[in-house]
């Protein structure tokens, strides 16, 4: 079978292993020297590709609620959306998610992905309660913060190289509505936004939309949302009008004209400022999931996501760095979000540092991977690094550098 991340480059022809019980995958895993786990092809880029993977989607049911603590008890093909479509009217919702809610359980461990509350919650591993590893000899154990705690830290974050995530035991937190009163700024500029940030720190959630292409005075026009869960309201969410992309768009269509153009248009259309509007979960979350297949805009080609962060102290300076390097290369992204991340964690190969992170979506084309080059330069002078889960090109020389203390090089062999 041909797979791909979900920015559908690059393609590559692998074999595929599917199994819905452990006895299933043991056969499997016994006869395959080298493979990796390929869940939902959420990734935006590369990692979970191989010539030979185990896929987790028919190993999707949910073993058991602990209705008293809130922990949910899963195999790890269990997508977020269906932890959501389970609990929400019950009156949970995750602790932790990031952009999409269409990514397994194994996939969120395995990226410890982080979401609009890293400043508050942390990743999605701080909600991990424990979990069972399958090692590459068939040894399954039981990996917590205080139960093979080396194991736990290395897979968390660990991009699927320490072995396969069978089960997993996840802490939900308790909500009283389907609904996020929200409040929406729009910033003039880099510095505003960043200054927004820190005053409402003790906001639940925050994230903004960046102008990257925006010079001068207005570099980094944002529009900030920020939210905190309704105190009442109904435990069902509406139901989402939902649209497709119905087939691949000539890549000439995405150019700096058309993106500068929506940029404009966009900020242009939000109000300066909303405050206490209620929004739909899902809208507040994942806005994308309404849109099925909108990886298509990007051209034949594919599409890759840039994800880096920069410690705080050298926040403001680098993105304007950056910010500057973009505009003037006219490679700029229409789907561009800057959060403000919280302490880093004890996970080897988790992302999240305390400072701001910027992801960008840019089509593949000739020139994108110079500029690629170039801003990992920025990113490693102001001591900052690149997400692995987003990553499909990043030098053996970036990623040491931008993960200098998080190797432990026997747990991933």
């Amino acid at each position: 079978m041909k797979i791909s991340g979900w920015g559908r480059f690059p393609y590559i022809e692998s074999e595929g292993f599917y199994f819905e019980t452990r006895n299933q995958l043991l056969d499997s895993f016994r006869k395959q020297q080298e493979c990796i786990v390929y869940a939902r092809g959420r990734s935006y880029g590369d990692s979970a590709l191989n010539r030979h993977v185990i896929c987790t989607d028919r190993f999707d049911k949910i073993l058991a609620f602990d209705a008293a603590e809130g922990i949910v008890t899963c195999e790890s093909g269990v997508t977020l959306a269906e932890i959501i479509e389970a609990f929400l009217p019950r009156g949970w919702f995750l602790s932790v998610t990031p952009g999409t809610r269409l990514i397994s359980i194994g996939g969120a461990i395995a990226s410890d992905v982080h979401g609009k509350n890293h400043h508050k919650a942390g990743c999605f591993s701080t909600c991990v309660v424990s979990f069972n590893l399958m090692l590459p000899d068939g040894d399954i154990v039981r990996c917590s913060s205080k139960e093979n705690p080396e194991l736990f830290h290395a897979t968390c974050g660990g991009m699927g190289l320490t072995g396969i995530i069978l089960e997993a035991a996840i802490r939900l937190q308790p909500v009283k509505s389907a609904y996020i009163r929200e409040k929406v700024i729009r910033c003039k500029n880099l510095e505003d936004v960043i200054q927004r940030f820190e005053d409402n720190f003790d906001t639940a959630y925050s994230v903004a939309w960046i102008d990257c292409l925006a010079k001068g005075d207005e570099q980094g026009r944002s529009v900030l949302m920020l939210g905190e869960h309704a105190d009442s309201g109904r435990l069902s969410p509406p139901v989402e009008k939902t649209l497709s992309v119905p087939f691949t768009s000539p890549a000439i269509f995405l150019n700096k004209f058309s993106v500068s153009l929506f940029n404009h248009f966009y900020y242009s259309r939000q109000p300066v400022f909303t405050d206490g509007r209620l929004t739909p979960i899902h809208t507040f979350f994942y806005p994308l999931d309404k849109i099925g297949h909108w990886n298509r805009m990007y051209g034949s080609n594919g599409f890759t996501q840039y994800q880096l962060v920069l410690p705080k102290e050298a926040g403001k300076e680098g993105l304007s760095v950056m910010l500057d390097k973009i505009s003037n290369a006219g490679l700029g992204s229409f789907l561009a979000v800057l959060k403000l991340f919280g302490a880093a964690n004890s996970n080897y190969l988790s992302f999240p540092m305390e400072g701001y992170t910027l992801a960008l979506d840019f089509k593949i084309q000739k020139k994108l991977f110079p500029l690629l080059d170039e801003l990992d330069k920025i990113v490693l002078s102001h001591g900052g690094r690149v997400y692995l889960t987003k990553d499909v090109r990043m030098s053996t020389e970036v990623f040491r550098s931008g993960y200098p203390q998080r190797h432990v090089g026997h747990l991933y062999r």
